[in-house]
């Protein structure tokens, strides 16, 4: 626990400035705004998912509890007929965006602390600003993107999004890194 309390600072100033720049690039720039698509009939589909009173959470369509009720004729039946999809239901209003903000700082607090973990064991005491700028950046990058392409792979999250979700995190790696060089 060494590192936390020699790398505080950056951890938390890194932090602060990725949060920033994630405000700054989702209100002033544009290329997150065709992220999800509108359903065609979207009144039709929440009048009906309304009546059906779905509890927050995430659910998957058809539903197979086990890899044999894969095999049964009836849900192959409905595999093949589709709809085939996954639905995340939230709770009804608008979203309280300071809870989600404030998960997200906390987010940025952990990739940082992971940063500053293995830059702390990996370079020697007094590194140079590249190595640190290298071994934080590689880190923050992987923490803030690579976990993305999952829903690319097993979620069917457009390529779009991925791609620029992930050219956000290698903002936010190249941020901490600089925070980490400037404040080593």
């Amino acid at each position: 626990m060494a590192f936390l309390s020699a790398l505080w600072l950056p951890i938390l100033v890194s932090a602060a400035v990725v949060f920033l720049a994630s405000s700054v690039i989702h209100m002033m720039f544009t290329y997150h705004k065709n992220d999800f698509q509108k359903l065609q009939d979207e009144n039709e589909v929440m009048n009906t998912l309304r009546s059906l009173n779905i509890s927050p959470g995430s659910y998957h369509f058809p539903f197979c509890g086990t890899s044999k009720e894969m095999k049964e004729p009836a849900q192959v039946e409905k595999m093949n007929n589709g709809p085939v999809g996954m639905l995340t239901v939230f709770e009804n209003g608008m979203p309280k965006m300071g809870k989600y903000l404030f998960q997200w700082f906390l987010f940025c607090i952990v990739v940082s602390i992971f940063a500053a973990y293995i830059a702390f064991h990996a370079l020697p005491v007094g590194g140079s600003y590249l190595e640190i700028f290298r071994f934080v950046g590689c880190t923050a990058f992987i923490g803030y993107s690579l976990a993305v392409w999952q829903g690319y792979i097993w979620l069917k999250k457009s390529f779009r999004y991925v791609f620029f979700s992930t050219f956000d995190g290698l903002i936010y790696g190249l941020l901490t890194a600089g925070v980490f060089g400037w404040l080593w």
